[in-house]
């Protein structure tokens, strides 16, 4: 299929043959099969059938990312990572989501500090969608406060004893296992929890209004005892580090996802305005209705160029974690910013689920906030640039 998009700078051409055909494969593919159930899934808060998506996902190598072909990954480059996030959130966020649940935060710290038996157990099942994987950090009272975490981990002879809870977990209810996060007594640990486990209980979080399209829900723990072999072995002694650093892995398909939305916005809106007549004339004729327009575009290109050359310097070992964030603030910013402004464009239509932005809008809200929120990227970003952590700071009270 030839490629429809908007690439104002070009970008296209700096791609190669095998990178435009894994993102035209994808597109093809989310066409055809995937974007019909979007609004009925979305409108009646009814998830999509991952159980049956995952393997198709799996078999045009959707998920898993860098990990490699001896573990049954694809051995994607973070470049056509990218571009397939790119695609799955043009059409809904809850896809995005799900392939970036499934390959960096599930897949990638198994790779990076799992055992053998670990990777060779999980991860090719994961990549060809015949599993489904979820990742518990997130709790009822600790989000950015991921240290401060109450689910607690105790060493009972040859098991662990889990006891806590984890909120707005991705892919909750439907997930055949999750590595859920714990304090123990040498520091937060990871562990492999698996469906149908004696105390351990997922549920479905309904009456939301983002990620209505995906499985989002409750992890509860009470006296769930795991073997010992279910414990994540290098994540020991690095405390919180290899939970960052996981996440960094997903913040780089959230740039390239949350673009992929407001790219599909400003389509919308272009399109809309072109056609919609006002006082005898399309809309897209007057001066504030073109500001608008260029506003959209002129961002998602900047946010194009920042995730383009983000891929190239992950695929290159050269990134820094701040870097990531940059990219990940930025972007779903202006995918916020596209979503609210084709909405304004489409005026009255534009909270209709007949249009994209409203679905796109409430997603992106979701995005804004998880992995990080702005805030805490652009506190990251502040104490690179001024080498000063503004994090925690002592309050003392002056002597009088």
């Amino acid at each position: 299929m030839n490629f429809k998009g908007v690439d104002y700078y070009d970008i296209d051409d700096l791609l190669s043959d095998d990178e435009k055909l894994v993102r035209d494969s994808v597109r093809e593919f989310l066409e055809k099969e995937v974007k019909p159930l979007i609004v009925d899934a979305f409108q009646n808060e009814k998830p999509l059938n991952m159980k049956e998506l995952a393997p198709k996902m799996g078999e045009l190598g959707m998920i898993g990312g860098p990990v490699p072909e001896e573990y049954g990954g694809p051995e994607t480059s973070y470049m056509e990572f990218g571009l397939i996030c790119h695609e799955l959130e043009r059409v809904d966020g809850a896809l995005r989501s799900f392939a970036a649940v499934q390959s960096a935060l599930f897949m990638y710290p198994i790779w990076k500090f799992g055992s053998e038996e670990q990777k060779h157990k999980w991860l090719p099942h994961i990549a060809k969608g015949k599993k489904i994987g979820c990742f518990g950090l997130t709790e009822p009272n600790h989000g950015s406060d991921v240290a401060g975490m109450d689910t607690v981990a105790k060493k009972d002879r040859d098991e662990w004893v889990i006891d806590g809870s984890k909120e707005w977990i991705s892919e909750a209810s439907v997930a055949d296992v999750a590595l859920v996060f714990a304090r123990a007594d040498e520091g937060v640990r990871g562990f492999f929890v698996e469906r149908g486990t004696e105390g351990f209980t997922q549920a479905f979080q309904g009456k939301k209004g983002s990620m209505r399209c995906g499985d989002v829900g409750e992890l509860a723990f009470s006296n769930c005892r795991v073997p010992s072999e279910n414990i994540l072995p290098k994540t020991t002694g690095s405390g919180l580090r290899g939970v960052f650093m996981t996440l960094n892995q997903a913040r780089h398909g959230i740039s390239w996802g949350a673009i992929g939305a407001a790219e599909d916005c400003y389509e919308t809106a272009l399109n809309y305005a072109k056609k919609r007549e006002q006082f005898g004339s399309p809309i897209a004729s007057y001066q504030l209705v073109q500001a608008k327009l260029v506003k959209m575009l002129t961002e998602i290109t900047k946010g194009q160029l920042l995730s383009y050359r983000l891929s190239r310097l992950m695929d290159e070992k050269k990134e820094r974690h701040q870097q990531i964030s940059m990219a990940k603030m930025n972007n779903v910013s202006v995918a916020r910013y596209c979503a609210r402004t084709a909405r304004e464009i489409l005026g009255a239509n534009g909270v209709s689920y007949d249009y994209s932005p409203m679905r796109h809008m409430g997603n992106i809200e979701a995005v804004y906030t998880y992995q990080g929120t702005s805030d805490i990227h652009t506190l990251i970003l502040g104490q690179d640039i001024t080498g000063i952590s503004a994090f925690t700071r002592e309050f003392k009270t002056k002597e009088r």
